[in-house]
């Protein structure tokens, strides 16, 4: 065996070695960032009183319509599908709307942004309760729930079922028409 041989073989064994903890250290990075999957930000960005009706004084009702920028925030390196779902809203606990987000998806790393038009009506609610209480002080609490299921899908190979929910709450301005404090978790 020649002198220079032995240098050699051990500084192409170096090269490997440096050559696989540089691999191990780039699959590492990226198991740790790109392939970790989060649920999807669900969230209204506006909300618009198109529509107001209130009862008279021997009665007290409302009759609403809202017009909603609803936004999906996807932050994931891969897309989310998600299937058809429900937004509800609630006053004191109770539902008094409903619309439906129709099925769609959010491409990776983006927000879809779509606007969800709400209906809503006391008529659902029972007669004992708050309402006349909080028609007489202007500002109508109501809240608002959502879930959207689907699934994250990375390369179309990994597929990882995930869902976002959304938990809102507003003031409805009866004499100005204007939402007040909303804010979402």
């Amino acid at each position: 065996m020649a002198k220079g041989e032995g240098r050699s073989k051990a500084r192409c064994f170096a090269y490997v070695a440096a050559f696989v903890v540089f691999q191990t250290a780039i699959i590492l990075v990226f198991a740790l960032t790109v392939m970790r999957i989060k649920s999807p930000k669900v969230r209204f960005n506006a909300v618009h009183v198109e529509s107001l009706g209130s009862g008279n004084t021997t009665s007290t009702s409302f009759n609403m319509r809202l017009t909603t920028q609803f936004t999906v925030k996807n932050t994931n390196f891969g897309h989310f599908k998600y299937d058809n779902s429900t937004l509800t809203i609630l006053y004191d606990g109770m539902p008094v709307g409903d619309a439906v987000i129709p099925k769609g998806r959010a491409k990776a790393r983006k927000t879809q942004k779509f606007t969800v038009i709400i209906d809503i009506s006391s008529d659902r609610l029972p007669s004992s309760g708050n309402l006349g209480n909080d028609m007489n002080t202007g500002v109508l609490m109501l809240s608002s729930q959502a879930k959207l299921k689907g699934k994250v899908e990375l390369m179309k190979v990994m597929k990882r079922k995930k869902s976002g929910e959304m938990s809102c709450t507003m003031g409805i301005n009866i004499g100005t028409r204007a939402v007040q404090d909303l804010k979402c978790k």
